[in-house]
C-alpha cells in the first residue's frame, strides 16, 4: 500500500451573530465564526489534510467562497464530498487528528460528539479520529478570544 500524510489549517476570526460550529456541532453561544460557509475550522482543517495527503488542490479550490452555492453551507457536506473525491481517486482514509486552538467556548465538553460527526462524515470509526482541544494561553488572537484555529493530519492509503 502506498500511504500518504497531509497536514490542514485553518483559522477564523470570532464575530457576533453567527452560529458556531466546531467539527459539525453547534455549540450554544452568542458569537460564532466569520466565514462563507459555516466556517467550521476544525472541518475546513480535515478536508486540507485530506485534499493535500491526496496531492490535491486545497478545499478553497473545490468549494470557492466567491460561489453563492456554498453561502453558509454545513461543512460536513463538504468533507462528505472530499471523501468520495479521494474514494472515486482510489484512496483511503486511515485515520484523522486534529488540534482545536481557542480560548472560547469551552470544547472538550463537546468532543466524543464532534468526534462523532466526524466520523459519520468519514465513514471511518470514531477511534480513528484523534480530537483535542488547548488554549493559546492569552498569546495573539487566538488567546485573547478573538479567533480560533485548528491543525488536522490525516493518513491516507492508494488502494
Amino acid at each position: 500500500m502506498n500511504f500518504r500524510i497531509g497536514h490542514g489549517y485553518d483559522i477564523h476570526r470570532i464575530v457576533a451573530g453567527r452560529p458556531m460550529v466546531l467539527g459539525g456541532v453547534t455549540f450554544e453561544t452568542d458569537y460564532g465564526l466569520e466565514g462563507h460557509s459555516d466556517a467550521d475550522v476544525v472541518t475546513h482543517a480535515v478536508c486540507d489534510a485530506l485534499l493535500g495527503a491526496a496531492g490535491l488542490p486545497d478545499i478553497g479550490h473545490f468549494f470557492p467562497n466567491t460561489d453563492p452555492v456554498y453561502k453558509n453551507i454545513d461543512s460536513q457536506i463538504l468533507l462528505a464530498r472530499v471523501c468520495s473525491e479521494l474514494s472515486k481517486r482510489g484512496f483511503a482514509i486511515g485515520n484523522i487528528d486534529v488540534s482545536v486552538i481557542a480560548e472560547k467556548p469551552k470544547i472538550y465538553p463537546r468532543l466524543a460528539e464532534m468526534q462523532a460527526a466526524l466520523a459519520k462524515s468519514t465513514h471511518l470509526p470514531v477511534t480513528n479520529i484523534g480530537l483535542k482541544a488547548t488554549t493559546n494561553e492569552g498569546v495573539d488572537e487566538i488567546g485573547r478570544g478573538l479567533a480560533i484555529a485548528a491543525h488536522a493530519v490525516a493518513l491516507i492509503a492508494k488502494l
